[in-house]
């Protein structure tokens, strides 16, 4: 078996705001497994890095891809307890291989057309006028859930535009979810979170920076509007740090990224974890392109299978984050697509692979 690598530079189609600045490109790195005596069936993952998110961005994270690459081609292990975006690809490529490299990671009835994931429709951060605009194209889509990103502008202002948001669309007609991204301060945050709740906003994810578990505490005990754990997941890798976290913490809900949070199985892990003290979550993506988003989607229908129906996690029902495929320009052509508020696999889409042959891999 052999490894090859493609470092891949997404460009977004609009300059995307957060209150960690302004993106306009993300790197990322495409994962191909194979077996060198029929190299035209591959398994593809995609390894994708976050700059400033995932702990592992840093110089020396190309040699610990080309570690895996020497030691995958001699049947040695490599320890990515620490490296959760290379986890995630490599768990992909692997997962494809084995099914004979068809991008069908997890079949179900997501993949055979039969059913469709809820997303939510995100509202990235701009001026005032900007998110307006970007909301009710959301709504006018068919979007009965929105995220907006919030904690970079003036928050008087973000707040009165949920105002406006509220006075044309009751809690009961859209819900709204907010994203801090850690950007606000504890003296922020209080007055925040209780105005939120008396606009009827859902949730609101990472209000403070991650790190600090006994002021976070605090917040999800006072707080009128629920707190969902994001970042302040990254960089916990074993089972048993997860749940004391979430047992002290006590967060409504966890967010969950698999390339920031220990891959697919890291994943699963902070679910279980999340089951045992009570907390509700979703999954979003992390910014990934196709490749990686279609291998979430999978993944996340798959869970929705072991679920009743109508139990308050099944994301055939709760909105997940999962809409960020028409975010680049130089997306790649898979077929996961959306459609009003519905992410969904169309099995009658031929994949073309001559788009990731004609790649410059590195092996």
């Amino acid at each position: 078996m052999r490894l090859a690598i493609c470092p891949y530079m997404l460009k977004f189609r609009n300059p995307a705001g957060t209150s960690r600045g302004v993106l306009t490109e993300k790197p990322t790195y495409l994962l191909k497994i194979y077996d060198e005596r029929h190299p035209e069936v591959f398994g593809l993952g995609e390894a994708a890095v976050f700059p400033g998110l995932s702990p592992e961005a840093d110089d020396r994270y190309e040699y610990k891809l080309i570690e895996l690459l020497a030691n995958i081609a001699i049947g040695r292990p490599t320890d990515l307890s620490r490296h959760s975006s290379i986890r995630f690809g490599l768990e992909q490529a692997l997962r494809d291989f084995s099914g004979g490299g068809r991008r069908l990671y997890w079949p179900s009835e997501f993949t055979a057309g039969e059913r469709a994931l809820t997303i939510n429709g995100l509202v990235w951060m701009g001026d005032i006028e900007e998110m307006r605009r970007r909301l009710r194209e959301k709504v006018d889509a068919g979007f009965k859930c929105v995220k907006l990103k919030i904690g970079a502008l003036d928050i008087r202002r973000e707040l009165e535009l949920i105002e406006e948001i509220r006075r044309d669309y009751p809690p009961e007609q859209l819900t709204v979810r907010v994203d801090a991204n850690g950007g606000l301060s504890m003296d922020q945050a209080l007055p925040v979170l209780h105005r939120l709740a008396d606009l009827g906003v859902h949730s609101i994810e990472q209000p403070i920076p991650a790190g600090n578990p006994d002021l976070m505490k605090f917040l999800c005990q006072v707080s009128p509007c629920p707190v969902a754990l994001d970042e302040e997941l990254i960089g916990v890798t074993e089972g048993e740090l997860k749940r004391q976290l979430l047992d002290y913490i006590r967060p409504a809900y966890v967010i969950l990224k698999p390339a920031l949070c220990g891959g697919f199985s890291g994943a699963e892990e902070w679910i279980a974890a999340a089951g045992e003290c009570g907390a509700g979550w979703w999954v979003t993506s992390a910014l990934e392109s196709n490749v990686g988003l279609n291998a979430i989607a999978q993944w996340t229908a798959s869970l929705g299978a072991s679920l009743p129906a109508d139990a308050p996690c099944n994301p055939f029902r709760l909105p997940q984050g999962l809409g960020t495929g028409g975010l680049y320009t130089n997306n790649f052509q898979l077929p996961v697509s959306v459609d009003g508020e519905s992410l969904r696999f169309n099995p009658a889409k031929r994949i073309d692979d001559a788009q990731f042959e004609a790649l410059d891999w590195k092996s």
